[in-house]
């Protein structure tokens, strides 16, 4: 008989349904219950695509001697982090604190008002390699709390402490300053794996923000050696097993450092990221790889990826038919049976497949070393492409998160003038309209969560941030002035929400969110970036086309809050570092005036698109508009009846200019 969890919209919760565990989604029923009955909780988080997750919930949810204990001791809590990240974080930072690492399944023992007094992640069901099994921590909890409770309620006591003050705590500051920036670049370079690329060793993750930051550092000083690195990662990531060389696409991570063996989930945030980052290196070198990467991930998404209403699903799994990694690899005689005899010759040389494998007995596709793409590639990939798909598909995570499509809506917004793809304009542009139409409460408040037609969860910093800044990005590609105008009613709905006047920065949580053991405020760039970081990069973008100075000091307040962590460990600030260097960069203002379907505005427009310029933004409107909706165009006009760009600094312009060539000289 299904348990509670049947009732949810998350693939997560709804994989765990019919468990004999009596699941609860986190609300206030679960907390009453635990309060009422005085009894612990146990919080299981977790996400869709997570192997190790599937592992335990095999192992020991769906194992009835297990969920007896359980439901006789606990009131259990099943939670997706990917729904709910306030609870998410509140709770990871209480792991790593007393465990000193964390991950997931996140699996955290609590008092009924939720203070957490254990923690671990992973538990196999028989004791092994030096860990307990869940059976015996089970059971030595129940008797703890029950038999030894003063001593529980003291360790809960501390930790809740801990988290309050970590909440609360400031860190160190220093002056917003380009040596911020410079330190952070050389920290970054020191890092770097010069024969592999990215960044460490195994396992290996494609930390996105961090190349940025290289990247931006060498369009802003000419160092050669930043460029190289990108270079050197974009390059071994793409010709990695990281990457889907038939489908297009990244997995995860990869166990060990060379990117061969990949954790073979694929999420949308890693996506966005990355391909978004292998357009900016297109425009930084002009090299077509970068570009032609960028669009088969692309390409990926809106394939297997897209609802049909134009929101994005969130992940697909590293398991089909019970198997990591079975979906993508390849034996010699799978690639045979499917292309001609000269075909597949060219493929397993390419892909360096063999009769060993290089994955338990079988091929992860990667780019031999040295090895050119034969002739015909792009019809072996098609072929290999349609024999795939006859295979069971991962298992998807259909919901959409609005803060991975607001992602996942900027790079698509960026590509569609970088690669000059119309197609990529009109999906962003329907993704737009999903979200401010499909993921709002009545159309006004901003839901997290969206499934079957039903949004739900009120939305966190990070999603309004997001949203904001995909908004901004399509309104700077195809000049609807629609998409700033929903950007800039997201910025006022972050400030109102979520900024604390006293702290200078924001939390994570709306003022009026659910009281929970704290108010948590993550601002680390992690897989993804924070909440402050993209805010504050936001409210400089709003500043400067709308002219508003408390948008500016209030980013100014988070990047000060920021400054001395980004200078002492900037592996954890890469967007943050990001914004700091477009706040540093007197960015470039570009306003073009003129019909937005016309060639000529199209032709300035490319122009701006054509080269790498981080630290700009672009206004755009028919000069019928332009007076009335943004300050950065007032009094700016076409001339000769053609479409006109100006080139601003600090509202100080060039000469204006109809010519896309003389538009590119000036930037």
């Amino acid at each position: 008989m299904p348990n509670r969890l049947s009732g949810e919209t998350s693939p997560y919760l709804l994989q765990h349904k019919d468990n004999p565990v009596d699941w609860f989604p986190w609300g206030g029923e679960a907390l009453e219950k635990a309060k009422s009955e005085n009894r612990p909780i146990l919080l299981s988080v977790g996400y869709s695509s997570c192997h190790w997750c599937h592992v335990m919930e095999r192992e020991s949810f769906e194992d009835e001697a297990t969920a007896e204990i359980m439901n006789e001791h606990y009131v259990n809590i099943k939670v997706d982090r990917e729904e709910r990240p306030d609870i998410d974080s509140i709770y990871m930072s209480a792991l790593q604190a007393m465990t000193r690492s964390g991950g997931w399944p996140m699996t955290v023992f609590l008092t009924p008002d939720g203070a957490p007094f254990f923690a671990g992640t992973y538990f196999p069901p028989t004791p092994r390699q030096g860990m307990p099994s869940f059976h015996q921590v089970l059971v030595n909890l129940a008797d703890a709390y029950e038999n030894r409770r003063e001593d529980v309620l003291k360790s809960a006591g501390s930790v809740r402490e801990f988290l309050e003050n970590s909440t609360s705590a400031e860190m160190p500051k220093t002056t917003l300053r380009p040596e911020i920036l410079d330190a952070a670049a050389n920290s970054l370079l020191s890092q770097i794996d010069r024969r592999n690329g990215g960044f460490g060793g195994a396992p290996k993750f494609p930390q996105a923000m961090s190349l940025e930051v290289l990247l931006r550092h060498h369009h802003r000083t000419g160092d050669g050696n930043a460029l190289a690195a990108v270079e050197l990662s974009l390059r071994k990531m793409a010709e990695g097993g990281i990457y889907d060389h038939l489908g297009g696409g990244f997995a995860r991570y990869t166990v060990d450092g060379e990117w061969l063996v990949p954790h073979f989930e694929k999420m949308l945030y890693d996506n966005a990221l990355l391909s978004r980052l292998y357009l900016e290196a297109f425009q930084a070198t002009g090299d077509a790889f970068y570009r032609r990467i960028a669009e088969e991930t692309l390409d990926y998404i809106l394939r297997d990826m897209t609802n049909p209403e134009g929101g994005f699903y969130s992940a697909e799994d590293a398991d089909s038919e019970g198997e990591e990694g079975k979906f993508y690899v390849w034996t010699p005689d799978e690639i045979k049976n499917a292309l001609a005899p000269e075909e597949a010759d060219a493929a397993i040389l390419y892909w360096g497949v063999s009769e060993a494998g290089n994955f338990e007995g079988k091929n992860i596709l990667n780019v031999a070393e040295g090895t050119d793409a034969p002739e015909g590639i792009e019809e072996i990939k098609n072929k290999l492409l349609a024999e795939r798909e006859k295979r069971i598909r991962p298992g998807l995570d259909d919901k959409a998160l609005a803060a991975w499509n607001g992602m996942m809506l900027h790079s698509l917004a960026l590509a569609a003038r970088v690669a000059d793809r119309e197609d990529y304009l009109e999906a962003a542009r329907k993704n737009a309209s999903f979200l401010v139409e499909k993921m709002k409460d009545g159309k006004s408040r901003l839901l997290r969560s969206y499934k079957d037609g039903e949004a739900r969860i009120n939305a966190y910093l990070e999603d309004h941030a997001m949203v904001a800044d995909g908004l901004l990005a399509l309104y700077e590609a195809d000049g609807d002035i629609r998409w700033l105008r929903e950007a800039a009613s997201l910025a006022d709905a972050m400030n109102e929400l979520f900024w604390d006047e006293e702290r200078g920065a924001f939390y994570d949580t709306p003022a009026d969110h659910e009281k929970l053991v704290t108010r948590p405020r993550d601002v680390y760039d992690n897989a993804t970036p924070s909440g402050n970081s993209v805010a504050a990069e936001v409210l400089l973008r709003l500043a400067l086309l709308l002219d508003r100075e408390d948008h500016r000091a209030r980013a100014e307040a988070v990047l000060e809050g920021l400054s001395g962590a980004m200078e002492q460990i900037p592996g954890a600030f890469g967007r943050a570092i990001s914004a700091l260097d477009f706040h540093l960069g007197k960015p470039r203002e570009v306003a073009i005036i003129g019909e937005p379907d016309s060639e000529d505005t199209k032709a300035l427009v490319d122009a701006v698109y054509s080269t790498y310029l981080p630290n700009r933004v672009i206004a755009q409107a028919s000069a019928d508009e332009a007076e009335s909706s943004i300050p950065l165009l007032e009094g700016k006009a076409m001339r000769d009846g053609r479409a006109t760009a100006y080139v601003c600094e600090g509202y100080a312009c060039q000469a204006p200019t109809a010519e896309a060539a003389e538009l590119s000289r000036q930037l």
